[in-house]
């Protein structure tokens, strides 16, 4: 539920990579009040997932204060992870999705967790290359970032997450 007084504002995240493990990159697109900002980066090495969170996590890393957020995302992986609790679990459970698995992408998951303690977020699935336009030009700028030439090192990237 949204809190009165605070700036309601929506997020547009996407992740893709070029194979998987392979170059990735991320885009999200920030809208407030008619204005809005773009944001992306592409990597060496890193997963389509790790781009979904990453997408998320550099969207609401760049609000300046508390607010509420609509978010859209075409990733089940994170929604689900959110809305059916199931990264909580992780997090309650030492970081293991069960007895003898341990769960991916943690470090990402760490500070996605931060941030959602710090907004109100909703969530809301998009259906991806469905022809929503902030969607498909996230996912123009994820592309674009890992086709670029200033790639970087995901320095989370554990191979065989």
């Amino acid at each position: 539920m949204f809190e009165k007084g605070l700036k309601t504002v929506d997020l547009y995240t996407d992740g893709a990579c070029s194979g998987n493990p392979g170059p990735g990159g991320y885009g999200f697109i920030l809208s407030y009040n008619g204005h809005e900002k773009e944001g992306f980066r592409g990597f060496r090495l890193t997963t389509n997932n790790r781009m979904e969170i990453m997408a998320v996590i550099e969207g609401l890393s760049t609000l300046k204060e508390t607010c509420n957020v609509n978010l859209y995302s075409d990733s089940k992986y994170v929604i689900d992870a959110i809305r059916e609790g199931w990264v909580y679990k992780w997090e309650a459970n030492n970081w293991m999705r069960n007895k003898k698995d341990k769960a991916v992408n943690v470090d990402l998951w760490e500070q996605l967790l931060v941030l959602l303690d710090e907004h109100n977020v909703e969530l809301h699935w998009v259906k991806g290359h469905a022809g929503n336009p902030k969607n498909e030009r996230c996912d123009r700028l994820a592309v674009a970032a890992y086709l670029g030439d200033d790639l970087i090192d995901d320095e989370g990237y554990i191979p065989e997450e």
